[in-house]
């Protein structure tokens, strides 16, 4: 009879646990045609810190011209954070990315 290895092999990890909430992640922002230019960008900079209603109106003109922009990027849970307002706000949303 031959003996059987109950040996287990761990595999390197490529990350840590919990490693889905690490590294940056990307708001985006698409362009439609039902949200206006002034509501985008005033949206932008009341959900956004430190976007000033001037950035909030440059992002915006990326987004119409681009048909999207990346409006945030950074950890998943203040991602998540702001996805979930600017959504709740009527923008158009992109999933979030991981960068």
């Amino acid at each position: 009879m031959v003996a059987m290895s109950t040996t287990t092999i761990e595999r390197p990890r490529d990350a840590g646990p919990g490693s889905d909430l690490g590294g940056d992640w990307r708001v985006i922002v698409c362009n439609d045609s039902r949200n206006t230019f002034d509501h985008v960008a005033a949206t932008l900079a009341r959900v956004l810190p430190g976007v000033t209603p001037d950035q909030g109106h440059q992002i915006a003109d990326r987004i119409h011209s681009s048909g999207q922009a990346i409006v945030w990027s950074g950890p998943r849970e203040p991602a998540e954070h702001y996805w979930d307002q600017l959504n709740a706000a009527g923008l158009t949303m992109a999933p979030l990315e991981r960068s």
